[in-house]
This record gives structure tokens, sequence and C-alpha cells, in this order.
């Protein structure tokens, strides 16, 4: 066996196992809402966002994808090298998807993945291999990492926005309603649940996706960036066991530590949520479950009692959405190190 077919195996194994990590870590805030208002049980949660989560990349196109296989560049780099750097940029970020995962601290494995990826290509061929997008901004194109920060930035705050605006207006329309409205909510989070369970399938597993077909092209078995499908199905199945493996650390924090959620909150934190991670996946623009999810709770929180908004959770989450991304790139970069230190020796 070649080491080229070696290293290709090594790194889709690696991309599937981060795909995994993601499900485990980000997508079971999903289920943080629907269990923390006791709309159903975890078991029951589970098994209906692991249904839509599978349902979502296979029928929520490749725009992401394409956006995540653009962001660097190292094919003039030998087809072995430009696999070490992608294989150290992925294990940099599961490596903080699991730290943070310990911890139960709800980072964002979008930032992981872009942090990872970059810091490798930065530390192995350059800043020059990395897509910045500066160039395009002048003619008013978001492209590369400008559009992946955009989009990482701009999605928790239209997170927050929206769901201050929609459980403001939901109390306006249910202020006359009955204490029974509450078992009409949580059959609503049937629909609702599974609507962003569809959203993050269609927005996280094509980020796997499209590492997955950079890995193939580099390693000369495709041509072209083209997502075939049996990538879609892989990174689909991947996602979905890690769904199912719980995660339950961070749907602590967030369907719990936040704010005190209700069946109300749960069904607009469930809408907003979906409608942002939606969006951003018919852009082309990777968002963070866990950032959206939270800051969706945040807003809704604060317009109906500020005061009962725990802001210190919030800071704590908002700490990691800073430090992931480059965190991610140093890990990766450690990584690259002991790897190219390791096959020094079989050279």
């Amino acid at each position: 066996m070649s080491s080229l077919l070696v290293l290709t195996i090594a790194a889709i194994v690696l991309v599937v196992l981060f795909d995994y990590t993601n499900g485990f870590h980000d997508a079971s805030n999903i289920v943080a809402t629907v269990i923390a208002s006791r709309a159903m049980t975890p078991v029951q949660a589970v098994t209906l966002v692991a249904v839509f989560e599978f349902l979502g990349p296979l029928l929520g196109g490749t725009a992401v994808a394409n956006t995540m296989g653009s962001l660097v560049d190292v094919s003039s780099l030998p087809a072995e090298l430009s696999l070490v750097v992608i294989t150290s940029g992925i294990a940099g970020a599961i490596v903080w998807n699991l730290f943070t995962w310990w911890y139960g601290i709800p980072s964002s494995s979008s930032h992981a993945l872009v942090g990872g990826l970059v810091g490798a290509v930065v530390v192995s061929a350059g800043a020059d291999h990395v897509m910045w997008g500066v160039d395009t901004l002048s003619s008013g194109h978001l492209s590369g990492v400008v559009k992946v920060i955009v989009s990482l930035v701009l999605s928790p705050i239209a997170g927050f926005v929206v769901g201050f605006m929609i459980h403001r207006l939901a109390r306006f329309l249910l202020r006359g309603a009955k204490p029974s409205a509450n078992t009409v909510l949580r059959r609503i989070q049937i629909v609702t649940a599974a609507g962003l369970a569809f959203a993050h399938g269609a927005n996280d597993a094509q980020k796997s996706m499209g590492v997955l077909t950079m890995i193939l092209v580099l390693a000369g078995f495709q041509k072209e960036f083209h997502i075939s499908l049996w990538v879609v199905l892989l990174c689909a199945t991947a996602i979905t066991l890690g769904i199912m493996s719980g995660g339950w650390r961070i749907v602590r924090t967030v369907g719990f530590g936040i704010y005190k959620v209700r069946p109300l909150h749960a069904v607009d934190a469930q809408l907003t949520s979906a409608a942002v991670i939606l969006a951003g996946a018919i852009s082309g623009g990777p968002v963070s479950t866990t950032h959206v999810v939270s800051s969706s709770i945040m807003g809704i929180g604060a317009s109906e009692r500020p005061k009962a908004v725990r802001w210190g959770k919030a800071h704590e989450i908002f700490s990691a959405w800073i430090i992931t991304m480059p965190s991610a790139a140093v890990v990766s970069m450690v990584v690259y190190g002991l790897l190219r230190w390791t096959m020094s020796f079989f050279s």
C-alpha cells in the first residue's frame, strides 16, 4: 500500500471522526431546549433529531461545502505533504472539540475547523496559500476566510435579534392564552425541533463534505471539486451517529444554564435558530449551531426578563467564541510539527 493511499485513508477517517464529534459536540444543542422545556424525553428528542439531521445533508445543497473546499489551496505542494497539512488541520479541530466537550464549554466546531485548517496551512506553506478573501471585498463579494468570519460573527447577532423580536411577537399573540397552551406548544416543538435538526444537518455536515472532497482532489482520486453522493451519505451518517451518542454536558449549559426555558421559549428558540442556520446553508455561510442557539435563548430571555438571563454564562460562551479559532490553529500547528518529525524517521 502506497504512502499516498495510507495518508488519504487516514485523512478521510479523521474527517469522519470530526463529523462525528461535530454531532456529538454541537448538534446535541438542538435537543437542549426541547429537553429543558420537558416537551420530550432525551431519548424521544434524540431520535427525532437524528432522523431529520440525516435528511439535512441529503436535501440541503452544497453551498457551504463549496465554501469550505475553497478555504485553503495547497494543490501546489506535493500530494503527500498536502494531505499531511489537511490532516493536521482536522486533528487540531478534533482535539479542541474534545477538550471543550470535556469541560462543558459550548464552543464552535465551525470555528475549530476553520482555525485548524488555516493554522496548519500557514505553518506549512505560508499565509499566501490561505484564501483570505480580502481582495474581493472591494467588489462587494464575500469569499474565503472573510466570508466564513462574517458568517460566524453575524449569525449569533442575528440569533439574538430575531429571537428577541419573535418572542415579543409571540407573547403579544398569546397574551390571553390559558396555561393549557403549554401543552400545544410542547407538541409544536416536534415540528420546530425537526426543522432545526434539518437546518443543522444542511449546514454542519457540509463542512465535512467540503473538506473530504478537497482531500480526494489533492490525492488525485477526483479531477474536479464535486460533492459525490457517497460523500454526502458518509458525512450524514457520521454526524447523525454523533447526535445519537449525546453530548449532555453542553446540553446542560445551553438548555439550563442561560435562562429558565419554558415551552414558548423553546419554540421561539428553535424557530429562530432554524431560520438563521438555514439561511447560512443557502448562502454558503458556515455558522455555529452552538452559538446561534445560545444567542437566540439570550435574546428571548432579554425580551422577557433581562435580569433573569445568566449573563455570566453568556460571557463564558463569548470567551469560547473568541479563543476557539486561534486555539485550534495552534493545536494544528503542533500536530503538523509532530507529524513532520515522525515522518522524518521513515524518509
